[in-house]
């Protein structure tokens, strides 16, 4: 069987960057190597909390999933890439994506038009700045000339993007040094995101396409009902977003006419059983042709002790 290459998803708890900072620590003590945090709204900011991650740990790889660009403009992203990079050179992943409408223009006030365009050329800012040092960029959205200072070292951060449906996967392949899925059901990355992300780095004349990092919620329970239970309870709010009903529908998984998830979405979203048995399924997705896993704790019953056993699945030893 293929290695995992999986990391795990620190999530945004009640107890704020000390708590996040606390369980990436944890995360390292235990053997995983990758983990990644998501961000966006006023909560603790993942940048931050990866500087003190970074000064703290030694070996665990860290990665935004992902961070909103309307809210930030690509160089100032770049300054805080800057920053993490400055600490802990080579550790980092930077996932931006365009985030969903309503926490676009409800929360923050923003106009979201046209925002795969807004994307590409945020990223587009963002990857001349931290690969190449320097920027003279006038486009639909942004007009920006900048170049680092005199002397620095090109980070060259690895900058990936959030992709549901096939546009956004071909941009990933055109532009990106990855594609980053969330609630994607496998054979929907299988069959749609991965050709589209093919499609796009033939586009670009890339030697190969970028690397797809998929999501795979996770339960340690033998027990399904309680499994899609949890799942509900911990992921409520997609099935109502149009951008992921959209994608559910094109993956052959339409929610209900309430926005719900049926059983059959949850079942292809949603991996449980005893350790070896989801140790068993996200080798198959491997083998099947993901390249990555980015793997969310569903919590079922006990946290601590279902985390354990999905932190040794993940650290991935023989």
């Amino acid at each position: 069987m293929v290695r995992l290459n999986a990391g795990l998803v620190i999530p945004r708890g009640p107890g704020g960057a000390a708590e996040q900072l606390a369980a990436i620590q944890l995360a390292e003590s235990r053997g995983v190597e990758q983990v990644w945090s998501t961000a966006g709204g006023p909560s603790p900011d993942p940048v931050t909390t990866f500087a003190a991650a970074a000064a703290t740990t030694r070996r665990v790889r860290l990665g935004s999933s992902v961070i909103p660009v309307y809210p930030i403009h690509p160089v100032t992203l770049a300054s805080q890439v800057l920053a993490l990079e400055g600490i802990a050179p080579g550790r980092f992943r930077i996932g931006i994506g365009t985030s969903h409408r309503p926490s676009v223009e409800g929360m923050y006030g923003l106009t979201m038009n046209r925002p795969l365009s807004y994307l590409r050329e945020h990223l587009t800012i963002l990857r001349a700045l931290l690969w190449r040092g320097d920027v003279a960029h006038t486009g639909e959205f942004f007009t920006v000339k900048a170049s680092l200072p005199d002397g620095a070292a090109l980070p060259r951060t690895p900058l990936l993007i959030s992709a549901l449906r096939e546009n956004a996967f071909r941009l990933a392949g055109e532009l990106s040094d990855g594609a980053i899925t969330w609630m994607a059901p496998v054979d929907y990355i299988l069959k749609t995101a991965i050709p589209a992300m093919e499609r796009g780095a033939e586009k670009a004349r890339r030697r190969e396409r970028p690397p797809v990092v998929a999501h795979i919620p996770v339960a340690i329970t033998r027990d399904r009902d309680a499994a899609r239970a949890a799942f509900r309870t911990q992921f409520p709010v997609y099935a109502k977003l149009p951008f992921y009903a959209a994608m559910f529908k094109d993956a052959g998984y339409p929610v209900t006419m309430r926005g719900e998830m049926t059983d059959a979405l949850v079942d292809a979203l949603c991996v449980s059983g005893n350790p070896a048995t989801v140790k068993y399924r996200l080798g198959q997705f491997r083998e099947a042709g993901l390249d990555e896993l980015i793997v969310s704790h569903v919590i079922v019953k006990d946290a601590a002790e279902e985390l354990e056993h999905l932190s040794t699945i993940l650290a991935d030893i023989p």
